[in-house]
């Protein structure tokens, strides 16, 4: 059995070494934050089209989602009972600048971010207290992150979340390796880059502690990576049938319904490869494009006059329960979900023991 240790993150102590996964559009805000923040673990607001349901969404979506940043920021502060909140702003956001400045002004204790390399997050964050986590899945982004954040900024990383292939929503693998994920030996690059993390934290006398996101959906799954040198877990999919997750119903029971071969790489309209719950909306848009309205201003990479289909109307749909015209992203676990749970039964599971 791992020794389960709270999580250190500078001078954040999460009681249980747990990071919430942000889940974008819509389905990680401030009720699942705050409920996982309540219990000693770290809850992710995720800023990916955070302001859907703002009235002005459509017209003006870039001042909708910076509104809503500090609105759920301040509403899961509320559930928090003072736990620990982030928010997961994705690098290929449109204006991501103004996002990262807008959880950093609401107060926002770590900021995490992927979905492309954070090489300009210390400048934007500045003399903040918030922590800055980039998300990496290879040895090499790794490498390239921790060089460039200390020759630049003279900063290192308040910690390091490695982001595996098993991982739902978009990835930071190409295809053919998803198609054969056992031929990457992920495990081997997982010690890797945790050792260049503690060899970098060493040579600076600081800590930079190492979590582990993807695939992790129990006890087990987390004691393994902490035997490996992990400090923490990501766990992201296992929230979702959650009674406090922010998605609807139906989303949720789209997981539990779901089979292990329901669950597939699908290539995303913004150019990146995903993991997702094959639905007859992803069926349709296999056979052809999928008309859509105007741009949402979502992903910087997204060109819309070529996109098969809007993302961002697909992952709305699925959160407001319309699933039979959405996209469902998932983690590779999802099928194992049976049944809808609390936040608290998920947080004790993974809880230090006395």
């Amino acid at each position: 059995m791992g020794i389960v240790k709270p999580l250190v993150i500078g001078d954040l102590v999460a009681k249980v070494p747990l990071i919430q996964g942000g889940m974008g559009v819509g389905v990680s805000l401030s009720s699942l934050a705050g409920a996982v923040a309540a219990e000693g673990g770290i809850g992710v607001i995720s800023t990916a089209q955070i302001g859907y349901r703002e009235p002005d969404f459509d017209t003006d979506p870039i001042c909708a989602n910076l509104r809503a940043i500090g609105t759920e920021i301040r509403k899961a502060r509320e559930i928090a009972k003072g736990g620990i909140l982030g928010v997961n702003i994705m690098v290929a956001t449109r204006k991501y600048e103004e996002y990262v400045k807008a959880a950093v002004e609401a107060g926002i204790d770590l900021i995490i971010s992927g979905a492309g390399l954070p090489m300009e997050l210390p400048k934007l964050v500045g003399t903040a207290k918030t922590k800055l986590a980039p998300i990496v899945s290879s040895v090499k982004s790794a490498q390239v992150i921790l060089r460039y954040w200390w020759k630049k900024y003279t900063r290192l990383p308040d910690a390091v979340i490695i982001e595996g292939p098993l991982a739902g929503g978009h990835l930071g693998f190409h295809r053919e390796q998803l198609d054969d994920i056992e031929a990457l030996h992920y495990d081997e690059e997982v010690r890797q880059i945790i050792q260049k993390v503690e060899e970098t934290a060493a040579e600076h006398d600081a800590k930079i502690p190492v979590i582990m996101a993807g695939g992790v959906y129990n006890r087990e799954d987390m004691e393994r990576y902490l035997e490996m040198g992990a400090d923490g877990v990501q766990v992201a999919t296992r929230f979702v049938t959650t009674y406090e997750c922010d998605a609807s119903d139906a989303y949720k029971q789209s997981y539990i319904d779901a089979k292990k071969e329901d669950i597939v790489i699908v290539q995303s309209p913004v150019g990146m490869p995903g993991r997702a719950i094959l639905n007859p909306f992803m069926k349709r848009a296999k056979e052809g494009r999928i008309p859509h309205g105007r741009c949402h201003l979502c992903i910087s990479t997204c060109k819309p006059e070529e996109t098969p289909y809007c993302i961002t109307d697909a992952l709305v749909n699925a959160v407001k329960g319309k699933t039979g015209e959405g996209l469902l992203f998932c983690g590779a676990n999802a099928y194992r979900a049976t049944k809808l749970e609390h936040v608290r039964d998920i947080m004790e599971e993974f809880r230090p023991v006395k």
